[in-house]
């Protein structure tokens, strides 16, 4: 191939002219020799295509595209990779499977195991990560001196791997709805709750952000949350991203109906919680009026498709969401795979499996919904390179055994992260040669942290 890989700045720099891109992915398509100007603040301050490349710019071959954003993520449910299938089982075996888990997780180990999760992603392409986070105590619900102990661990962990972070605290405070009502908290789950609403609003306003964390709210689902609570979580959590896990089980939506008689996205609707600000998690077993409702008040829909279909979940109506309004997003949740460019695939190949019809996203709209519609979803303005973005830039080498001979406008649909050679965020080079440069050997350190967790 022409060009450059990567060569200019010093470890953690950023370029004090810019970046000179072989190829970039700006606007709806690729564009040669374009210049990204960067300021001190890692903002883009200037995009310019056709030009060479001026003395001191840090150059990205390849074809460069956006950072990738992770809309949903939970990073301890990493070390339940290749560990629940040795059964078949069901999501809810494999949810008896991360409790277990979740009990032997303090700040330190859990600190420890995020700040790998999370340089995985940063490996992958991911430039910012929204963290769905609803394991605030100690086992039992014993509260830790502090109360924010294990969203601390969480934010710490981004900052060492590179990433923004958009810490979506969740309110957990019911063990489910079947249809007789709302079920006490299990032994398990008494770690994840604060006893009421007040209670999860008041710690969470001890949490404060900077410019790589965004504080933001989730609701864990319409089975872990009373609708009595939530008036106030609309409220407390006004103009800041909120995150809800929604109809991810069929179980869910007969519960809900058989409780509210409505579904859960009616159930949201009519308490004020749907909205540009809001993202709906999964959106996967919806109505044609769920739609409309999710569409019309212009919520987000982030889809994680591997995760879904790990867990057998089924394939969400992804096209008719984006047709009525819903932006589309993805993340990777519980980490089966860490890889945006497979998940946008997923997405677009569900479709093809759900309808019988291929081009139902094209690479244009996977594109933004990998990049642009996950950053707005999590508070920040990234995932396009155009001025007045952050400065996140990934570039994907198009002469690997994958990317070999594909139309640079259609690597979306060929590449994978172990094609992702750099990763700059906010104007910063993290990854370079396809190697963190924060860290050693990622798989090593992974499985030895992965294997205590566990045990013998």
């Amino acid at each position: 191939m022409s060009g450059e890989w990567s060569q200019g700045t010093t470890r953690h720099s950023r370029a004090h002219v810019g970046y000179w891109c072989e190829r970039a992915w700006v606007g709806d398509g690729v564009a040669d020799r374009v210049l990204v100007e960067v300021d001190d603040a890692g903002v883009i301050s200037a995009v310019a295509t056709g030009q060479e490349p001026p003395e001191g710019a840090h150059r990205l071959g390849g074809v460069v595209f956006p950072g990738f954003a992770n809309g949903h993520s939970h990073a301890f449910h990493r070390a339940l990779r290749g560990r629940t299938h040795g059964d078949g089982g069901t999501f809810w075996t494999w949810r008896e499977a991360m409790y277990r888990l979740a009990q032997r997780l303090d700040p330190d180990s859990y600190h420890q195991l995020a700040r790998l999760v999370f340089a995985e992603m940063a490996l992958a392409g991911y430039t910012a990560v929204g963290e769905f986070h609803y394991l605030h105590h100690a086992p039992g619900g014993r509260r830790y001196a502090d109360p924010n102990a294990m969203g601390t661990a969480l934010v710490e962990a981004a900052r060492e791997a590179g990433v923004r972070l958009t810490l979506l605290d969740t309110c957990y405070l019911s063990g489910g709805l079947d249809d007789t009502g709302y079920l006490p908290l299990s032994p398990e789950q008494t770690r994840f709750s604060d006893g009421d609403v007040d209670g999860w609003l008041a710690r969470v306003g001890e949490l404060t952000g900077d410019d790589t964390v965004r504080i933001g709210a989730a609701v864990h689902s319409v089975r872990a949350v009373p609708a009595t609570a939530f008036g106030r979580v609309a409220e407390g959590c006004a103009g800041r991203p909120l995150h809800v896990h929604l109809s991810e089980q069929p179980a869910e939506n007969e519960a809900c109906q058989a409780v509210h008689g409505c579904s859960p996205t009616r159930l949201l609707a009519d308490s004020g919680l749907l909205g540009p600000d809001t993202t709906a998690v999964h959106a996967t077993h919806l109505s044609g009026d769920d739609i409309s409702l999710l569409g019309g008040s212009r919520t987000t829909a982030c889809f994680c498709p591997s995760t879904e279909g790990d867990l057998a979940d089924g394939i969400g109506p992804a096209r008719e969401l984006a047709d009525a309004g819903s932006p589309i997003s993805l993340g990777s949740d519980q980490h089966a795979v860490v890889d945006p460019l497979l998940e946008a695939r997923a997405l677009e190949h569900g479709e093809r499996l759900r309808t019988g019809r291929r081009g139902r996203f094209d690479p244009a709209q996977l594109v933004r919904s990998a990049t642009e519609h996950g950053h707005r979803s999590l508070g920040w303005d990234s995932g396009r390179i155009a001025p007045g973005a952050l400065c996140d830039l990934v570039s994907l080498r198009p002469d690997t055994p994958r990317t070999g001979g594909a139309l640079p406008g259609q690597l979306v649909l060929a590449a994978t992260s172990a094609d992702v050679h750099s990763v700059v965020v906010g104007g910063r080079v993290i990854v370079q040669d396809g190697v963190h440069r924060a860290f050693g050997e990622l798989g090593r350190d992974l499985a030895r942290t992965i294997g205590g967790l566990w045990g013998p």
